[in-house]
Order: structure tokens, then C-alpha cells, then sequence
């Protein structure tokens, strides 16, 4: 899989982008209702998909709120955590979208476990083109590794995911199936 949401913002917590109102944020561990719940509703994939089923999904929401504003799959492999997928909800994308600051969340999400796994943060997933790897290195200090597996796969270092961590004020739970 490859990803291909955008950063708009890299902010502490979401932003209303009509208003600019700034609101809480918590992640945790996305159960199957959760998912299953998501058809039918504009979602780019398909989260409920078996190829899905061993990995941990954590869902960002708003905090006192239910309704998930994005959604992350990510599987600790070889020391480090992959990012699988990453998507927005659908109202956070596009010009209209109802809230600005979703995509570097769920990057933080994944940086987080990588640190709550001993992993000092690095994270690695797999660009969907060369437009998102400049567009990944800027927001994230993302590098382009040269790998077979994949033309566009790009890692987080340590060094760049510490600055990313602190920005984010979000609580949550790093629980891993």
C-alpha cells in the first residue's frame, strides 16, 4: 500500500480551518465496529480488509467526540514501525475539509509507538509518488530510501521524529494487538 495523504499543518492539536478554533486530540487502538462503521461513508480504503487484520489500527478523534477525523495501520517490523496506511477522514480533505492538522497526527501516532517500543521514533512506509516524497522530506525530514521492495519507500529518523513527538500535546493509547 501506499501513502498518499497530504500534511497540511503540523499542529499541536486539529484546527477548525473555517473558524480556527483549536481542539483537543486523543488516538487509541480503532476496534472492528469501529471499522465496520466506516463503509458506505467515503473512505478512499477499505479498512476492514483481512490484509488489515494483523495490524494495529489507531483511530485520531477529537477529544469528546466519537466521529474519526483519521484513521492509521501500522506493524512494528525489523526494529522500527512501517506505516501500512494512512487516510484522513473524508471531511478533512480537499479544500472544504472541516480540519486541518489530521495527516501530521497520524504520522505522530506511529512515531510515538516507535518510541514506546524502543525504536527512538524511526518509522519507514512507502510514498505513492515522487510529488509525495518531496512533499513528505519537507514536512517530515522524510529521506528517500533506495530499496527493491519499493520506488518511493521513505524513512523517519530519529532526529527529526523527536522535533515532530513534542509538537503534539494529543493523548492516547499505544496499545498493540
Amino acid at each position: 500500500m501506499q501513502i498518499d495523504t497530504l500534511i497540511d499543518k503540523l499542529t499541536p492539536c486539529l484546527v477548525d480551518a473555517e473558524t480556527g478554533e483549536i481542539l483537543s486530540t486523543i488516538f487509541s487502538i480503532a476496534t472492528k465496529n469501529d471499522i465496520a462503521e466506516l463503509s458506505n461513508k467515503g473512505w478512499a480504503f477499505d479498512w476492514s480488509a483481512d490484509s488489515l487484520d494483523k495490524l494495529n489500527i489507531y483511530k485520531l478523534l477529537i477529544k469528546d467526540d466519537d466521529t474519526i477525523q483519521g484513521l492509521i495501520a501500522t506493524e512494528v517490523f525489523r526494529g522500527a514501525v512501517y506505516i501500512h496506511l494512512l487516510e484522513s477522514a473524508p471531511q478533512n480533505r480537499g479544500e472544504d475539509k472541516k480540519y486541518e492538522g489530521v495527516g501530521g497526527h497520524l504520522f505522530a501516532i506511529a512515531m510515538r509507538l516507535s518510541v514506546a517500543l524502543g525504536f527512538g521514533g524511526y518509522i519507514f512506509f512507502d510514498a505513492k509518488n515522487m510529488e509525495l516524497v518531496k512533499h513528505y522530506s519537507d514536512m517530515l525530514g522524510a529521506n528517500r530510501l533506495y530499496s527493491p521492495v519499493h520506488e518511493y519507500r521513505m524513512e523517519v529518523q530519529e532526529d527529526n521524529t523527536s522535533k515532530i513527538i513534542n509538537k503534539y500535546t494529543m493523548k492516547g493509547d499505544l496499545n498493540v494487538v
